[in-house]
């Protein structure tokens, strides 16, 4: 995992994962498909953010706690999309 402080808020329909540097936050937001799936919808990261690897961080996570749930993810976010792709070893989640 990354040595990134990645938090993650749930609700009954969807959530976010956050990672905040420096007062800057990044947030990625999904969407719940029924109980078996997750739809991974953006991806935001500021300027202040770019190259330290937060976004990596997020999706990475949203891996992991798919893998511990037993639920699969629907990356339709281009750069949730093109990490998974990238990272043949989350490729065991995708939906």
């Amino acid at each position: 995992m990354s040595d990134l402080d990645v938090k993650r808020e749930d609700g009954p329909t969807g959530g976010r994962y956050l990672v905040t540097i420096d007062g800057h936050t990044a947030e990625m937001t999904y969407s719940k498909a029924g109980t078996t799936r997750i739809i991974i919808d953006h991806t935001g990261v500021p300027d202040a953010l770019r190259g330290k690897g937060a976004g990596q961080a997020m999706v990475q996570r949203a891996v992991e706690d798919a893998r511990a749930a037993g639920i699969k993810i629907i990356p339709l976010c281009p750069f949730a999309k093109a990490q998974i792709e990238k990272h043949t070893e989350w490729q065991d989640v995708l939906a």
